[in-house]
């Protein structure tokens, strides 16, 4: 079937309206929420054992309404994770493996000519969904990857002159392998720098190893999970985020932080556009751990995955370092900075 500009953007219009046009959340709906975000991370942490943070971090960004980079050596869950929070949030779901051969097209989407109708016709490509996983993103083209941008920015896709909105809410959750693997071309600042957060998933402690040596194959417990919120719930979940409340002191830490950035020689300081990133996570945490107000712990919680990547901090996986544990930039700056209420 074939769908013109139109069909695509009455389409999504139809089916986003309603929930786009809701009232600001209650109390009564901060409380069912945090039920359900309860037990959304409970199904979870069953699913990608041992890494509680990790869970609740990438949470936080989905329903701060922002991308989330996953890096880290192939087969650490990366793609569990992903898959995982698209069925128990009850959203539409692509996943595109990307490699050295892709086009743009092969992402956004064709105009094709249709000889019947003796013209072209937009067919959109998997880009239209409300989660779309990336993965492997650094195994393509910079030209394919420059693809994404609009998309993560404007919500939106451009071919042909032509604009279609993308459904609402949209995600990107993109997984890259080290550098130090083959075949992989590093992200650009600016393609860094729309992903609000960064994490990696590390090695799985001893106990959790062996549960998945001796438990069920996770692909099967995916299979048996069901939705635990849907897009109604999320959109009103993002609107609840904006309404965590942040104190001016809080403010005050913040930008001191954000000076410490911009105060080295070392690396590049963050840019307001990373700033409001910050505020954003953090007042996500807040809303995620069960509170309507940031404390100094959702902003600690939140730094090292907000800044890290933007500012140049580059993942290096534990085998090359030798298993040594060395502080980030991000863990340094939160160790210099006091907090000051």
């Amino acid at each position: 079937m074939t769908h013109t500009g139109n069909d695509i953007s009455s389409s999504i219009h139809q089916k986003t309206a309603n929930t786009l046009s809701q009232p600001l959340p209650s109390a009564a709906d901060f409380q069912h929420n945090q039920q359900k975000i309860a037990q959304l991370m409970a199904q979870l942490n069953q699913i990608v054992l041992d890494k509680p943070q990790a869970i609740k971090l990438a949470l936080s960004g989905i329903l701060a309404g922002g991308h989330l980079l996953l890096q880290d050596l192939p087969g650490m869950g990366k793609t569990t994770l992903a898959q995982g929070l698209a069925e128990l949030l009850g959203l539409s779901f692509s996943r595109v493996q990307f490699t050295n051969d892709m086009l743009p097209a092969d992402i956004l989407g064709m105009s094709i000519y249709d000889q019947s109708k003796l013209r072209f016709e937009f067919r959109p490509g998997p880009i239209f969904t409300q989660l779309l996983l990336a993965d492997e993103i650094n195994r393509s083209s910079p030209k394919t990857q420059s693809a994404l941008l609009e998309a993560m920015e404007e919500r939106q896709v451009t071919q042909d002159g032509q604009t279609y909105p993308l459904p609402q809410p949209f995600f990107v959750i993109a997984t890259q392998n080290p550098l130090q693997q083959a075949g992989v071309y590093p992200l650009p600042e600016s393609q860094l720098d729309r992903f609000l957060l960064c994490l990696s998933l590390g090695y799985p402690s001893a106990s959790a190893e062996r549960e998945l040596l001796k438990g069920q194959d996770r692909r099967e417990l995916l299979k048996g999970m069901n939705a635990v919120l849907d897009t109604a719930a999320v959109l009103l979940a993002q609107q609840g985020v904006k309404q965590v409340y942040v104190a001016d002191v809080l403010l005050d830490y913040l930008q001191r932080l954000v000076a410490k950035t911009r105060a080295s020689q070392e690396y590049h300081g963050l840019s307001p556009r990373g700033v409001l990133s910050l505020q954003r996570a953090a007042q996500a945490h807040a809303y995620v751990s069960g509170h309507m107000e940031v404390t100094p712990e959702d902003i600690q919680a939140v730094f090292a995955a907000v800044t890290d990547h933007r500012l140049g901090q580059r993942f290096v996986p534990a085998h090359v370092t030798g298993g040594q544990a060395t502080k980030t930039i991000a863990q340094r700056i939160l160790s210099d900075v006091a907090v000051t209420l």
